[in-house]
């Protein structure tokens, strides 16, 4: 079984109010106390996690200087991905039209992480992500994401172009993608009701080309500044937003 290291004080607290994974052990640099840190022991505690005291700078060495712990450090089991058809049935189960967020070979940690807090906060049932080329869920996206991802559904999927036709075909839902190329709709003049997937491509070269020929249409966000794009994460959330904003909020 894989082990892997979660750091940071909300990201381990938050996996540990999933019970998602299977949980070793709690390490807690000494010194370490109030707020967060006890309500981090007493959940761990309460699940029969073994909580232990460590140097910090034992902790600074686990990580190697990619990442801060904030005091402390839960060993765990590989994050808990899950199949297209958990993503859809999440959906059936909170009795709402399939709402799905797809990452085109994302790389950066920061931006992953920053779609998927968004993707949570908004009441995405999934998210999609392709299993080779693609960034996967690494103890530093469960970080980046304040541990958001914690509480989300991820797929990994061998295909995404495969995968997004199979969510038209079987499953009714349309898929916008977020482009910036000629032909997109403005964002919020777009219809975004119903079962949605929303694709946003990577930091570098946008939607693949066979992902952007898949997509039922684009989508863009309107600049009146100087820069040329925003990056993945900001322009991803700010269209999470306008889907949610089409559910009425709900």
């Amino acid at each position: 079984m894989t082990i892997e290291h979660l750091y940071g004080r909300r990201p381990v607290l938050e996996a540990l109010r999933a019970r998602r994974r299977t949980l070793h052990e709690l390490m807690v640099a000494e010194g370490s106390s109030g707020g967060i840190i006890e309500e981090i022991i007493t959940a761990a505690e309460k699940q029969g996690v073994t909580v232990r005291a460590a140097p910090s700078g034992w902790l600074d060495d686990r990580l190697r200087g990619a990442g801060n712990h904030q005091g402390v450090m839960l060993a765990a089991s590989g994050y808990p991905y899950v199949n297209l058809e958990d993503v859809l049935a999440l959906a059936g189960q909170r009795g709402e039209p399939p709402l799905v967020l797809l990452l085109d070979l994302l790389q950066d940690v920061q931006n992953i992480g920053t779609l998927l807090r968004t993707a949570e906060a908004v009441g995405v049932h999934g998210v999609v992500i392709q299993e080779r080329r693609s960034a996967r869920v690494t103890p530093a996206v469960v970080s980046a994401s304040s541990g958001a991802v914690e509480h989300l559904r991820v797929a990994q999927v061998t295909n995404l172009v495969n995968t997004m036709g199979d969510l038209k075909e079987q499953s009714d839902i349309w898929i916008a993608g977020l482009d910036q190329s000629e032909g997109a709709q403005r964002f919020d003049r777009a219809n975004l009701k119903g079962a949605m997937g929303l694709v946003v491509g990577s930091e570098g070269s946008g939607l693949r080309r066979l992902v952007r020929e898949t997509c039922d249409y684009l989508i863009y966000l309107p600049m009146r500044g100087s820069i040329a794009s925003l990056n993945a994460a900001t322009a991803g959330s700010i269209a999470l937003y306008e889907l949610w904003r089409a559910r009425d909020f709900s």
